[in-house]
This record gives structure tokens, sequence and C-alpha cells, in this order.
């Protein structure tokens, strides 16, 4: 379908929020260009997690988007466990004032919908993806330094030398973002990231050795196992082939002064992090033959997510931790949300409406979802003071506490937007 508005968009980063977003303005009939630091789209890690939230914005955005991420998805390996997030369980024992928790006591069964947990490779997701971006829409090894006005133009400039012209500018560059430090200013307390106070130590297992390790219930499905200061997390991933591991831990002096977020570990310095933590907890970390640590920043909330005609989405406006697997569907939907918008632009003159529109709508729901996710792990590590070692009353909070993530109406999200850009009272006609 060739673009028919007389405006082109340039997308900075090619993850998954990018290559969402330029396949949903390319059906709107958006011209774009998306440009790529690295030599071809790649993605770091293995498993990656959607809600059913970000499963409905993919088919909104593009069917198939959501044949792609059906053919490489990954769901619990029992039937019976097919709607279930994770199954949560006491994985360290614990007292405190009156208060005990016992060793694989079962804390809550969270159900989140007909797919329960989900997981693609990312790199199996991305390629899936990479399928839908025509020939001629990317272009490689083209790393942001710099965006200037020039004319009724953007200039956007490289660290290769080169340079490109477009209407408006979309970074989706990643919580390193260079378009989010020119946004908002390089000086500026919600320019960089920050550290959450968790880290993580990362596996991969083959599946086979995780069902000889734990049994079948407990390799084949998603699991949590909480503690104080520490939590553990099991799922499969390609097709139930591998068991995904990521150990957890508080670092309790809130710091990370290590310039690396991600560096080698050994099997030592992670067991020292579990003693006293359970025979399962012990069994999984014991497959773990060279973990990395993963340090876990997230964003501090900025102000707005656009300037003029330059715009953030996904990680660059709103990096999470992890714990509600809810930081990618995020930025699906800011893809679904703004290919719509732009897609009702007709004037170059009409494009920060439809960024401001964005911000309204986008800003407060995904900057919820970093404040959430960092509760969230407060709850799997017994650090919630209002819950303690209270385990009825976490079960009741985990059960609830991510509806309003998965049961999202995306429809009427597009359609807030869409009225506020066209100055319409919100939900009228």
């Amino acid at each position: 379908m060739a673009p028919e508005k007389p405006f082109h968009v340039a997308v900075c980063g090619g993850g998954i929020g990018g290559l969402c977003l330029v396949i949903g303005l390319l059906r709107q009939k958006v011209s774009c260009t998306i440009y790529e630091a690295a030599p071809a789209f790649a993605e770091i890690g293995a498993g990656v997690s959607f809600g059913p939230n970000a499963v409905r914005a993919m088919e909104l955005i593009h069917p198939l988007i959501a044949k792609g991420f059906e053919n490489c998805v990954t769901l619990n390996g029992w039937p019976e466990k097919k709607e279930t997030w994770f199954d949560f369980r006491v994985g360290k024992s614990e007292s405190r004032d009156g208060q005990e928790t016992l060793i694989d006591a079962h804390v809550a069964n969270v159900k989140s919908g007909k797919l329960g947990q989900t997981s693609v490779h990312r790199a199996h997701y991305l390629d899936e993806l990479v399928k839908l971006v025509p020939d001629g829409v990317a272009k490689f090894g083209k790393r942001l330094k710099n965006i200037t006005e020039d004319g009724e133009k953007l200039a956007l400039l490289f660290e290769d030398g080169t340079r490109e012209e477009a209407d408006a500018v979309i970074g989706c560059d990643g919580i390193k973002s260079r378009t989010r430090h020119i946004l908002l200013g390089a000086n500026h307390p919600a320019a960089n990231a920050v550290f959450s106070g968790k880290y993580a130590y990362r596996g991969l297992i083959p599946m086979d050795k995780a069902v000889r390790a734990l049994g079948d219930e407990l390799a084949r499905n998603s699991q949590i196992y909480m503690g104080h200061h520490g939590h553990v997390l099991t799922f499969p991933i390609d097709q139930g082939k591998i068991m995904n591991i990521v150990a957890f831990r508080t670092k309790l002096d809130g710091k990370w002064e290590d310039p690396m977020w991600v560096r080698p570990s050994t099997t030592e310095d992670m067991f020292a992090d579990f003693v006293g933590w359970g025979d399962k907890v012990q069994s999984i970390l014991g497959l773990m033959e060279n973990p990395d640590v993963w340090a876990l920043f997230d964003h501090p909330p900025a102000p707005m997510f656009y300037k003029g005609r330059v715009c953030l989405l996904g990680d660059a406006a709103h990096a999470t931790t992890p714990h509600q697997g809810a930081g990618a569907g995020q930025a699906i939907e800011d893809a679904l949300v703004l290919s719509n918008l732009l897609g009702q632009v007709n004037s170059p003159a009409d494009l920060e409406d439809a960024f401001k529109a964005y911000d309204a709508v986008r800003r407060p729901r995904s900057q919820r979802v970093v404040t959430t996710s960092r509760e969230a792990s407060h709850l799997y590590e017994l650090e919630n003071e209002n819950i303690g070692y209270d385990l009825d009353k976490a079960r009741k909070e985990l059960e609830v506490r991510c509806k309003w993530i998965w049961d999202e109406d995306l429809g009427a999200q597009v359609k807030t937007a869409q009225d506020f850009m066209a100055k319409r009272p919100v939900g009228r006609l």
C-alpha cells in the first residue's frame, strides 16, 4: 500500500516498538523510514512476555503482527495451566511478628485470561515483524547524534556523519535513548534511567534437564518463588524446549556503580545470594552454569513524551522493570495509539496535535506501569509493609493487581486519543 500522507516520519530504533509502529504507520498510509543503529535488526535477551492487552494491540495494529506472535509463542505446557499467568509459591521460609511463611506453600494461582503466561523468543518475534516491513524502509548503522530544525523540516544527524530529513521524529531507541536526551535535555532529572534497587541472574536451561530436576509441573509451567529480598521465576520458552530462569535480588544499599548493566557472574556469587532458600530454588540455581547478572533500571517519569515534532515511544519514553511482564506490551500499545493518530493527520502542521493527544492518553498509563512494576517486586519479595508475610493478603493482592493492565479497552483508548486530537468532548462522536 503506497503512502499517501503529505509528510514523512523518521523512526529511530528498530526494536519491537519501532517495528510495530512502522507497520502501523504504513497501514495508515504514512510515509516513514526506520533508522537502526545496529548493522541489522537484532534483539538482546531471550524470553519476552506479553499480556492479553498487548496481544489485542498487535491485532489492532495489523492482524499479521498477531499472526507472527502466534507463530512463535510459547504457552504453559499443561492444558489445565493454559490460563495461568504464574503460580506463586514460597521459596524461602520466613517469620516475623507472628507471621510465618512455610517453604513450598502455594500462595496464588494468578490467571490472566485465555492465553495465560505467553512468551516469545525476542529474536524469533523480531524476525516475524521484519517480514512485514517492505524493502527500502529500513536504514542500518544509523545511530542518532542530534536533531535540529531546518526550515519546516527536522534534520537528523547520525554518528556516521550522514544527514536525513523528516517532518517528525519518533524515538524508539530504548532505555538509553538519545532521543530522550535531546527532547528533555541531557541534564534533566528524568533524562537518564535510574537503578531500581534490584538485579537478576538469568539463564536458559534445556527443558529435559529442568524436568529431571524439578518434575514436570514446575518445569513446564510458569512459577514464581517468593522470599524476603528476592524472588525466582521460571517459564517455558522456545516452544517448550527451554526453561527461562530469572533470579532476582534486592541490592540493600540501593546502588549500582558499575558502568556495565549486564556482566558475567559466578555460581558462587549467585548461591551466596540465595543461602537458606528451599530445595526447589536450589535445584533451579544448580541448573545455571554461567549466569549473567543484570542490573534493573527504569525511567523517572518524564513531564512530556513529545516536544514540537519529536516524540518518544516504548522504553525511550517509559522504561520499566520486568516484574509485571508489561514493558513490551506498553510499547505495542504506544504504537497502536500513535499510528492511528498519525493516520488521521493530513498536514505537517497538525503533527504536534497528534503527539499532544498521544501524550495525554499514553503517558499516565505507561508511567503507572513503571510505578506498579516496582511495587510488584516489593510484593513478591515480602517487602510490602501493609502485607508483610501474610500470605492470604498477598494472594488477594496478586490475583487482582494486574487486571487494570490486562483488561484495558484499547479501542476506547484509541478513540479517547482521537477525540482529544479533534478537540471533541471525549466519548462523543
